[in-house]
């Protein structure tokens, strides 16, 4: 494949979807596979939608994804401005263009006027009635009104919008890369607004414009726009423009986890797991997410499992960094059918990512993104930590959920086993115990010989003492090798809970 120019082009109507993020995923991949060049454009015409912040949220996206725009309205470009709201004079221009040459005209319905309209045809029987060829000629328009009376409206209107004039009974046919040859017949159309009463364009209008003014030779996007691409289709032959119009590839959806429906911004809350990528604070508790990074996701797992939800290499292989996916990414790879949202398989890809990261890399992740927990913690610390949970945890959070005794002070103790093992005689024999580790060097293989001797010498076996141990250090059951973790957390630090843990062990079983 030659070089392309592809472009992602959002709405900075709210937080990015996680779906939007695997359109530019793919974006991405095709402009780096091929050289070619990756474009950020904000479709920002819809300014009733307009949300304050939604803009540097997608650059922000983006950056923590690593996908980076060669052009865009934060890094400049060749095409500029790439903020559509900056290229109304662009558009107005190329709208006119249109109507001088008899392939869109003005129009001055009202909305009141269009409803009357809709609800005459249907009442005449006609199934889903629309402004378009049928009724035109039943509107206030510059096609039914005398030109000196159009002159006199355009002056005088504040509802003057610019529609395009679509010709019955014409064919057209797009090419989709990923769907095939899909097939429209222009009967079926309605004459699309290109030019809104405030000057502002509509989607179709800036969308076409701008993809052949900024050279676009690869459209893809979400399956919702297929419909949509006839009336493109028709705009590029209303310019003239056939010659370069570029190639479209529709993706499929990305549907909820049980495979039934599209994935919802809503749904996150409901299931529990992230649908954006980074955390959304709206006006509302009901508007406010966390994002995959907020719960503990790496960027490059996250990155790896959107590129799977529709797209498979061909191989048995799952663990890709962003130069692989580039250079084994390819349009026609990608499945028709639905992508379903499989939160347990992207814990897996990040469980992998985690376990083969440099602890240190692991360690700096940690105070970067979690400065709040980790703002007192020592590097090294950390990295020692890393390295004895790394493969216990699915996510950076988990590391503080999972080892939070390494960070804190006990307070808690699974209570049930020491209510039925802590017998009378063991606290006498744990405070030998403890006595014999003061004497000891603190490290793991001393720690541990200590331990074998003391329990040859009391003849108890491991599951005398190994239990409470684990107790009093961890709180849990659960965790690390203990004689590690022992030695990262410290003698001083280990002797004190060991004490305030036997003393808790007698209140409990007194307790009961």
């Amino acid at each position: 494949m030659d070089k392309v120019r592809v472009r992602f082009a959002p709405s900075p109507t709210g937080p990015l979807h996680i779906g939007g993020v695997r359109t530019a995923l793919y974006t991405y991949l095709i402009a780096k596979k091929t050289g070619g060049a990756f474009v950020l454009r904000i479709e920002d015409t819809d300014q009733n939608r307009y949300v304050t912040g939604a803009e540097e949220y997608i650059i922000k996206a983006l950056e923590w994804c690593g996908i980076s725009p060669d052009e865009g309205p934060h890094v400049g470009g060749d095409y500029g401005p790439y903020r559509q709201s900056e290229r109304k004079d662009i558009y107005n221009k190329h709208a006119k263009q249109l109507v001088e040459q008899g392939k869109a005209y003005y129009a001055f319905d009202t909305a009141d006027e269009i409803e009357k309209m809709r609800e005459r045809l249907s009442e005449e029987g006609q199934h889903a009635p629309k402004y378009d060829y049928s009724s035109r000629m039943s509107m206030r328009n510059s096609l039914t009104l005398s030109e000196a009376e159009t002159k006199k409206l355009l002056k005088e209107s504040d509802d003057v919008i610019i529609r395009l004039k679509v010709q019955p009974n014409e064919e057209i046919i797009v090419h989709d890369i990923i769907r095939g040859e899909v097939r429209f017949n222009s009967s079926e159309l309605d004459d699309k607004v290109l030019l809104k009463a405030d000057g502002m364009p509509t989607y179709h209008m800036a969308n076409i414009v701008d993809d052949h003014l900024m050279e676009i030779t690869h459209v893809i996007r979400g399956e919702e726009w297929l419909p949509s691409t006839a009336h493109h289709v028709l705009l590029y032959r209303a310019f003239k423009w056939e010659d370069t119009m570029p190639k479209f590839a529709h993706l499929s959806l990305l549907l909820k986890p049980n495979g039934k429906g599209k994935l919802s911004k809503r749904d996150g809350a409901k299931f529990g797991f992230p649908v954006f990528p980074l955390a959304w604070r709206g006006e509302s508790e009901e508007d406010s997410f966390k994002g995959f990074k907020d719960y503990g996701f790496d960027p490059e797992a996250t990155v790896n499992f959107l590129a799977f939800l529709g797209w498979n290499p061909g191989t048995e292989q799952e663990i890709f960094s962003m130069k692989e996916l580039a250079e084994a990414f390819s349009l026609d790879q990608i499945v028709k059918s639905g992508a379903r949202f499989d939160i347990d398989k992207a814990k897996w890809y990040n469980q992998q990512y985690i376990i083969n990261k440099d602890n240190k890399e692991i360690a700096q992740y940690l105070k970067k993104y979690n400065a709040e927990k980790y703002s007192n913690v020592d590097l090294d610390y950390l990295e020692k930590v890393a390295e004895l949970m790394k493969e216990r945890v699915e996510l950076y959070s988990d590391f503080y959920e999972k080892g939070k005794f390494f960070f804190e002070e006990v307070r808690e103790y699974e209570e049930k086993m020491i209510r039925k093992k802590w017998k009378d005689h063991r606290p006498e024999k744990f405070n030998r115990f403890t006595g014999v580790l003061t004497e000891k060097d603190f490290t793991a293989s001393k720690i541990k010989l200590a331990l074998e001797s003391y329990m040859a010498d009391n003849e108890m076996g491991y599951g005398d003492i190994m239990p409470f141990l684990r107790l009093a250090v961890s709180g849990t059951m659960q965790g690390p090798d203990l004689f590690k973790a022992m030695e990262v957390i410290g003698k001083e630090r280990v002797l004190k809970r060991l004490e305030e843990a036997f003393n808790r062990f007698n209140n409990i079983v007194s307790e009961k």
